[in-house]
């Protein structure tokens, strides 16, 4: 069995993890600990071969830093990372030669939206994201909203057609990435949703996901503590393990 350990098990998703480690058969849960515990000293006491942190995203880069310099793999839900962050975590992991996860999302709906989004941007450049979670939620916008806009920006073969950038109210055209409008909502009641819009001559297409409870992020979280024990190279995003 594969030892996992739970950083941020006092939270929302947290919980879930727990419960989802203990349900598999082939994952063992030797511990659960907050985020304000000492992550370095629960892996040494564990014995852990992969840790999970959902924590928050201020916390998110430092704990993966110990978790790959304590020798365990990391599975990182916690969102917000940049580009220069994840590079400098690969290159961690591959000095270790350790393998690992960041995970904009582990819903397998929510990368297949992802991977059609970036097939769809190939014929049709022209396209919006909005996203929405809970008022919880520390970061806009989310993880997964960042990763669907490098991806669509990456598979586009032509430009997006040019927009007036007049905006009454300061804000009303929402964030941009990578030429991909960017628009968060944060709404008590809601879990996790996303709408991929494009537009085209006289024709749209929506590409949405929606997690209707964090139950739906666990099968993703599971298969990757199972996964990134067998690999030497930290990835970023869940389709690399699917």
């Amino acid at each position: 069995m594969i030892k996992v350990l739970v950083n941020g098990a006092n939270g929302r998703m947290g919980s879930e993890v727990v419960t989802a480690i203990g349900n598999d058969q082939q994952l063992e849960l030797v511990g659960a600990i907050d985020r304000d515990s000492d992550l370095a000293s629960a892996i040494k006491d564990t014995g852990a071969q992969v840790v999970v942190d959902f924590t928050i995203a201020s916390a998110g880069f430092e704990n993966t830093k110990i978790i790959i310099a304590a020798g365990a793999c990391p599975v990182i839900g916690t969102s917000g990372f940049q580009e220069a962050q994840v590079n400098e975590l690969k290159a961690l992991a591959q000095a270790k030669k350790l393998g690992g996860l960041i995970a904009p999302n582990f819903s397998v709906g929510a990368v297949l939206m992802m991977k059609f989004s970036a097939e769809a941007a190939k014929y049709m450049p022209d396209v919006e994201v909005i996203e929405a979670h809970s008022t919880q939620k520390e970061d806009s916008p989310s993880g997964t909203a960042l990763r669907t806009a490098e991806m669509i920006a990456q598979a586009r073969t032509s430009n997006p057609e040019p927009t007036s950038d007049k905006e009454i109210v300061p804000g009303a055209r929402g964030a941009s990435l990578h030429e991909v409008p960017l628009h968060s909502i944060r709404l008590p009641g809601v879990v996790a949703q996303q709408t991929v819009m494009f537009g085209g001559l006289s024709e749209t297409l929506k590409i949405e996901h929606n997690s209707q409870h964090r139950s739906s992020f666990m099968p993703g979280v599971c298969l990757a503590c199972k996964r990134v024990v067998d690999e030497q190279e930290l990835h970023y995003g869940l389709e690399y393990l699917l």
